[in-house]
């Protein structure tokens, strides 16, 4: 069966949806955006990694649901298609990938039903996982932060016993090892973290605590990679947990989304920018759609918008000269949560996996065309 496209077209004209002609809403913006369903993943996955390789493939890797946690394949943009590779060595949901200077990935840390410590590397040469250094303690829902110098921030997240970790530690790819460095003020995990121009990181939000001991932070913090130490910085505009984050052109940080203590009840709609230089929050206004879960999903586009695919069926762009979110119709058709977004060497950018929207575990893949 031929790719389904879907296609926003000109306020004013027909959205066309799976062949179903329909009116646009209110709130889908002008010019021409489009959704093209791709062949599935061999493997349904949600809280996986989707990281770009230097000959434009993308590696996927692990996740949870329907035995994916210990699977990988490969995304090739010239046929569309996904393509096996080996699997893990230990299967893991809820790590980082982190791409190395070499063209290696780095995965590490995530969850098998223990806290893992342990990582590995994929070398795309020979499609093959190896051993790689432990971290200096097991962490999963953590954040990996490249740094300017090569190195990589590894920050918060959970750890053996549900614990909630403030620490950090770097990982240097010239000597392979990971070393501690200094710790936020608080535990945090469901945070948001991004690389400013000036070479500090932004760690923002977050929990600490389940259930009716949980605690959302609006509060922030940088860490200074030559001092190796956090310091706090502006507090958001409200308390957020499960939110994401990306940086704009200008090098400013738009947040979006997220959740209250209640998560799928208390979802989210407003936005908020960082500005480094007055090291303050303020409103972006409103997303087109409620959306929490969609870490790892908004990507910056060529022409400087950022695409918000994730958290809710119908993704969304903002751009940064008007300030404005508009919707991109899909019919609803994306899983809203722990679904990744990976842009493409072309521009484009696929979408992949993730639960929700009514549905379990998905293996459906998106190409999003700008």
């Amino acid at each position: 069966m031929g790719s389904v496209v879907l296609r926003r077209v000109a306020l004013g004209s027909l959205v066309l949806a799976c062949g179903v002609a329909m009116e646009p809403t209110a709130d889908t913006g002008p010019g021409s955006a489009s959704l093209v369903a791709l062949p599935p993943m061999r493997v349904a996955r949600f809280a996986h990694t989707a990281t770009p390789l230097p000959d434009g493939r993308v590696l996927v890797a692990g996740g949870s649901g329907s035995d994916a946690s210990a699977t990988a394949e490969i995304f090739d943009p010239g046929t569309r298609r996904f393509l096996p590779t080996q699997g893990l060595l230990r299967a893991r949901g809820g790590h980082t990938a982190t791409s190395l200077p070499d063209g290696r990935v780095l995965i590490a840390g995530g969850y098998d039903g223990t806290w893992l410590a342990s990582t590995e590397i994929y070398d795309p040469a020979s499609g093959t996982f190896t051993r790689g250094p432990d971290l200096t303690e097991p962490r999963s829902d953590h954040l990996a932060i490249p740094l300017r110098d090569r190195r990589v921030l590894f920050v918060g997240g959970t750890s053996t016993g549900y614990s909630f970790l403030a620490s950090a530690e770097v990982f240097d790819p010239a000597t392979m090892r990971f070393t501690r460095t200094g710790a936020m003020s608080f535990a945090r995990e469901s945070h948001v973290g991004a690389l400013l121009p000036n070479g500090r990181v932004l760690i923002a939000g977050g929990h600490a605590g389940r259930r009716e001991s949980i605690r959302l932070y609006d509060g922030a913090e940088l860490y200074d990679p030559e001092q190796g130490a956090f310091r706090t910085t502006g507090s958001m505009t409200r308390p957020r947990h499960k939110h994401a984050a990306a940086i704009l052109p200008d090098g400013r940080v738009l947040i979006t989304g997220g959740s209250d203590e209640r998560d799928d009840r208390g979802q989210y709609r407003d936005a908020e920018i960082y500005d480094p230089q007055s090291e303050r929050f303020s409103s972006a206004g409103e997303l087109r759609r409620a959306r929490y879960k969609h870490q790892g999903t908004m990507t910056p586009l060529v022409d400087g918008r950022i695409l918000v695919a994730g958290g809710a069926g119908d993704p969304e762009l903002f751009d940064p000269v008007t300030a404005r979110f508009t919707l991109v119709s899909s019919s609803n058709a994306l899983a809203a949560n722990f679904s990744t977004a990976t842009r493409l060497e072309n521009g484009h950018v696929l979408i992949v996996g993730g639960y929700g929207n009514g549905t379990a575990a998905r293996n459906a893949a998106w190409l999003f065309i700008p």
